[in-house]
């Protein structure tokens, strides 16, 4: 990889990084609700990213169906998590998506994996869980649990995105807008209490933390990642990509005040083993850096 392309793989880590770390502070410390700041971040990728919504790609109701997944889904999931969770904790739980998307590869695409992959999914499971793991009780970890489930749900997406035909980045994030933007803003209507009130607290930065996750996020920094994806082989990418939980870890303890316990620091190191030993391996069916971007 040259120099170029790498500087600019570690700007889109730290933009991930950036956009977890201070969507944690518009959620949890401004008291946003976290369905409208979704549905507020999907309407401007959907407005933004318009122009390339057509021709549609077929099967329409795949699309509509992964974009769900990998949008309203994941997102919803990752946000209403982070109202209790730490950006560090949830960096490390989200990289489950990689162990769990290996899992559905083989259970749906028919892919073959050696021991070492298999190695690399208990390692990353059982760092989780150590991560996940408070023993003052199961209440602590609410938050946790709902970012592991936004990890299935985006796995899900990246398992009936490899069944589809060729989509464009910007046309993907088109309709990941799209079909992601109206059902959160049902969500918040529906599920969230004092939405305008919290909203206009929010003021300056929440209107800032929403354009930075769609404009420099779902737009530059994944169309640019899916362009490095194509450029390069997954098995160089995928590592590459752990520089975001490492990032975050960093952004976490800066801006939020995240202090990092004995078992954070072993679950982590653990984890992000496993992730390693499962993305320097060849996957034949769908490669893993494809989906590193899911939920962030």
């Amino acid at each position: 990889m040259n120099v170029r392309d790498f500087v600019l793989l570690v700007l889109i880590c730290l933009a991930w990084a950036f956009s977890t770390v201070l969507s944690k502070v518009v959620i949890s410390e401004l008291n946003a609700p976290p369905l409208f700041y979704a549905a507020a971040r999907f309407t401007v990728v959907a407005l933004v990213c318009a122009p390339w919504l057509f021709p549609a790609p077929k099967p329409l109701w795949r699309v509509m169906v992964v974009g769900l997944c990998m949008g309203a889904g994941s997102f919803a999931l990752v946000f209403i998590g982070l109202e209790t969770a730490t950006p560090s904790a949830t960096a490390i739980v989200s990289q489950l998506g990689v162990p769990i998307t290996t899992i559905l590869s083989v259970v749906v695409l028919g892919e073959v994996i050696g021991w070492r992959r298999r190695l690399g999914i208990l390692l990353a499971f059982s760092g989780t869980m150590l991560v996940m793991w408070d023993p003052r009780g199961v209440s602590a970890s609410t938050g946790l649990a709902f970012v592991a489930a936004a990890a299935v749900c985006s796995s899900v997406g990246a398992i009936m995105m490899r069944q589809m035909s060729k989509v464009r980045p910007l046309q993907f994030q088109a309709w990941v807008g799209l079909v992601s933007a109206v059902p959160l803003a049902f969500g918040t209507l529906l599920l969230e209490e004092q939405v305008l009130p919290r909203a206009i607290n929010g003021g300056w930065m929440l209107f800032f933390a929403v354009m930075f996750a769609a404009l420099v996020v779902s737009v530059c920094a994944h169309t640019t990642y899916y362009g490095l994806i194509k450029k390069y082989e997954a098995s160089l990418i995928a590592p590459l990509t752990l520089m975001c939980p490492l990032f975050t870890i960093a952004l976490g303890m800066v801006m939020t005040g995240d202090r990092l316990t004995v078992g954070t620091v072993l679950g982590s190191s653990i984890a992000l083993g496993g992730v390693l030993l499962i993305a320097v391996r060849r996957n034949s069916k769908l490669p893993i850096s494809r989906t590193a971007a899911a939920t962030r």
